[in-house]
């Protein structure tokens, strides 16, 4: 995996370099290496890469064919990762990978309305 090719991949998926830094468990400071071509990359990272477009892949996979099928498709997306997290607290991901992956649902979906989850009453 080439710099490009990883940097590209993390903005593609919509993550952060912290968040990605904390996901695989390295300091920030070599994510930035990486992607600026003064560190090599790890095997072991370009494989935790590869898995986490696959599991992404997975998730539009299993979306898109549902959205598809009504008539009035609509997704919920988040503000930010605590709603994202209250809502979805099984998903490890930042609420910036669902915004990006529900504009890819977007581009295979016509008529899909995106919109936030209503604020609450204690909010």
């Amino acid at each position: 995996m080439t710099d490009a090719e990883f940097r590209v991949v993390r903005e593609h998926l919509g993550l952060t370099g912290d968040w990605l830094a904390q996901h695989l468990q390295v300091n920030p400071r070599n994510v930035r290496a990486w992607e600026h071509g003064e560190k090599p990359i790890p095997d072991r990272i370009r494989l935790e890469m590869e898995d986490l477009e696959r599991r992404t892949g997975e998730f539009l996979d299993g979306v898109i064919p549902q959205l598809m099928d009504l008539p009035e498709p609509g997704i919920i997306t988040y503000r930010n990762d605590a709603e994202y997290h209250a809502a979805h607290p099984e998903n490890p991901f930042p609420a910036s990978w669902h915004r990006a992956v529900v504009a890819r649902i977007a581009q295979e979906v016509p008529g899909l309305s995106i919109a936030y989850p209503s604020r609450g009453a204690d909010s």
